[in-house]
């Protein structure tokens, strides 16, 4: 990421969803990367890290539950916005004890993912 303005970073292992996710935050002024998985992101993410993180629940490799848990650890500051096409209440009580700031289940509505995001910028300027 070049940019030392405050971003959003998008795990999916989806590419028409990442590309889909990019294209609304970029309409409503607000920068964003995307990545395929999050091993992608742990490259970069001491750099400069995201305000929030789109995380997919479901992805092969390490899975968007195992990501969650180690921002917690790297930067408990970056806000987390969970978001599953494969709902459960057993998956979601799983991700709700990693604290995310929502739980969002696709396909997810642009408002509340919007409001989701504008929590995660206030979380992130009261720090």
């Amino acid at each position: 990421m070049e940019t030392t303005l405050p971003w959003v970073a998008i795990i999916d292992d989806e590419d028409a969803v990442r590309r889909a996710l990019g294209r609304l935050l970029r309409s409503a002024g607000i920068a964003a990367s995307d990545f395929a998985c999050g091993p992608e992101l742990f490259q970069i993410l001491h750099d400069n890290p995201p305000y929030c993180v789109l995380l997919d629940l479901h992805m092969p490799g390490m899975r968007g539950i195992d990501v969650l848990g180690r921002l917690q650890v790297e930067v408990p500051l970056t806000s987390v916005i969970i978001m599953t096409g494969h709902h459960s209440p057993d998956e979601q009580a799983r991700a709700m004890r990693g604290n995310p700031i929502a739980y969002l289940q696709k396909p997810i509505n642009d408002q509340d993912l919007l409001d989701a995001l504008a929590a995660a910028r206030c979380a992130w300027d009261q720090a």
